[in-house]
């Protein structure tokens, strides 16, 4: 399966929080979720949960996940 890399702005508070329960092998839901809306709105459909991968080290800061896609085939 394709993956598709999604990057969320966000701010340095929410980014510390993401990643500490990521680290703690949680999940914010709130990022996941957004995640995936953000996959649906450039027109793919997600095949599994979104999957953090990190944090960028710009401003702003970003959330970073990967989510699988499902392939287009047409007939």
């Amino acid at each position: 399966m394709p993956l598709m890399r999604i990057q969320l702005d966000s701010d340095k508070g929410t980014a510390r929080r993401v990643l500490q329960l990521h680290l703690a092998g949680k999940i914010h839901y709130e990022s996941r979720d957004a995640a995936r809306d953000e996959v649906w709105r450039r027109g793919r459909t997600p095949a599994a949960e979104p999957v953090f991968v990190g944090v960028t080290n710009g401003e702003p800061v970003r959330l970073v996940y990967d989510v699988q896609v499902c392939l287009d085939i047409t007939g």
